[in-house]
């Protein structure tokens, strides 16, 4: 084999390599499971529009802008790839307004927005926290103030710095919250 011949053979390889990445990285959405903070997203936000606001790109523009502002965590995030948030460093709400007001569904406007980024489809929920198989003496402090956070009870817990004090807070509210798992666990003798 000669010097050109190996050297062909690399520059082939590579090429080959970066293709499959770059086929695998475009792999457009075709589930509402690819891009499921998106599709909820769109789908809360088009429930809350009026049908004289729909049908003005526009106005739908400015009525994101507005929704975004009560949205947390993951939403927020996709609210700022898009350009809902004053802070957006990128602006594609007219991918979005437009294929609204010509009544397409949620997927197909997420499929927009992710040929314009595609950043756009990494964004996923978390699973819910089951509390029938939750382990308070596994559980991790950031997962308890995490817990407490999507309660709204912050502040339920301020002050503390031990994972005991996180556990107790997290077991005090889990009737109010979670009902069946206080329950179970209480059966269990774990509450």
């Amino acid at each position: 084999m000669s010097f050109k011949d190996c050297v062909l053979s690399i520059f082939l390889g590579i090429l080959l390599i970066s293709t499959d990445f770059a086929a695998a990285r475009k792999k457009k959405p075709t589930q509402e499971e690819d891009c499921d903070v998106c599709v909820s997203v769109v789908k809360k936000f088009t429930a809350t529009l009026s049908d004289d606001v729909k049908s003005k790109p526009e106005k739908i523009e400015t009525a994101f802008k507005k929704y975004c502002k009560s949205l947390k965590d993951k939403e927020e995030r996709f609210c700022y790839y898009i350009g809902g948030l004053e802070t957006s460093a990128t602006y594609i709400l007219g991918t979005m307004s437009r294929p609204i007001s010509n009544h397409f569904p949620p997927l197909k406007i997420c499929e927009k927005l992710w040929e314009a980024d595609n950043q756009i489809c990494d964004l996923k929920n978390e699973k819910p926290i089951d509390f029938a198989d939750f382990s308070f003496k596994k559980a991790k402090v950031k997962d308890l103030k995490k817990i407490l956070s999507e309660w709204g009870e912050e502040n339920a817990c301020k002050g503390c710095s031990e994972k005991s004090e996180f556990v107790r807070a997290v077991k005090q509210l889990l009737p109010k919250y979670a009902p069946e798992a206080a329950k179970l666990l209480e059966e269990k003798d774990e509450l």
